[in-house]
């Protein structure tokens, strides 16, 4: 599967994701413009050493990344009042998810445009706007993860460095 942020803002948010997408395999797509320089500090502790693990783009404009996509990719927009929650999508793997801005989250012209495939996250507190990007970016890869048998999941016997509590 492959994440998309539309425009972020937020260093620490997108570094989050960035270690998120390394340990899923997940390619990582930056859309501009961006509200942070891509040297900055905040975004690299957030991300610290998985950098080097992420497969990730950065893309000038919504237009040019949407021409990169194969005609076998699907793409979901995750965003507030969706008509459709995540759990009842099916997933696949080579599907796209596309988060909007942690301020203004997605175009609403682009989730009118595509209102078969705009999914939201259910809130159960009448006063709450969004869950935090990275969040939502977890919740909704590892539905999808979840969905395909998390294929490709690598297991690990405990070691010296590992306590178990009986």
């Amino acid at each position: 599967m492959e994440v998309v942020l539309f425009q972020p803002e937020i260093p620490p948010n997108t570094g989050n994701i960035a270690r998120l997408c390394a340990l899923t395999r997940s390619k990582l797509h930056l859309i501009e413009p961006m509200g942070f320089d891509l040297e900055d500090r905040q975004l690299k502790r957030a991300g610290m050493d998985y950098w080097t693990m992420v497969n990730w783009k950065r893309w000038q404009d919504w237009k040019s990344f949407r021409a990169s996509l194969r005609d076998t990719q699907r793409v979901w927009f995750i965003e507030s009042d969706g008509p459709r929650r995540h759990d009842e999508a099916v997933f696949g793997s080579e599907d796209v998810l596309v988060f909007g801005r942690e301020s203004s989250g997605l175009p609403l012209s682009l989730l009118e445009a595509h209102r078969d495939s705009w999914l939201r996250i259910p809130m159960m507190h009448p006063r709450a706007r969004s869950i935090n990007l990275s969040n939502t970016v977890a919740i909704v890869l590892f539905e999808g993860l979840r969905q395909l048998g998390f294929e490709g999941e690598i297991t690990c016997e405990p070691d010296s460095r590992t306590q178990v509590i009986s």
